[in-house]
């Protein structure tokens, strides 16, 4: 099973949501406000993906330019850009999906059907 972390109000989740269902994939959804990744857990998917660290942040987000990240960002570790990201669930792309080894941020059909389907 999936675990589907996700701000509830977000198109873009719903979008995913609908998608998983339709395929009959079976998720958890995680309120990815109320409950944010571990800081661990984040560093271990940030290591284990062949993703750039600046993917897992929600660039485009309020809180990512409030904080002014966008210059910080670049400039992280794996573990300092985890321990921000578990801080604040805004500030994860989202939704972020995974079965514990494997992680998709954001929505994309194609790489849902190749990642969730096989």
């Amino acid at each position: 099973m999936l675990n589907y972390y996700q701000h509830p109000t977000c198109s873009t989740c719903r979008k995913g949501r609908k998608w998983l269902e339709q395929h009959d994939v079976a998720y958890q959804a995680i309120n990815l406000i109320e409950t944010p990744p571990s800081k661990e857990q984040l560093a271990k998917w940030i290591r284990k993906s062949d993703l750039p660290i600046q993917r897992f942040f929600n660039s485009s987000g309020t809180r990512y330019r409030q904080l002014g990240l966008k210059e910080v960002v670049p400039t992280l570790t794996i573990e300092a850009a985890a321990e921000l990201l578990s801080t604040d669930g805004m500030l994860i792309k989202r939704p972020l999906v995974t079965n514990g080894s494997t992680v998709t941020l954001g929505f994309n059909e194609d790489v849902f059907e190749k990642v969730w389907l096989n």
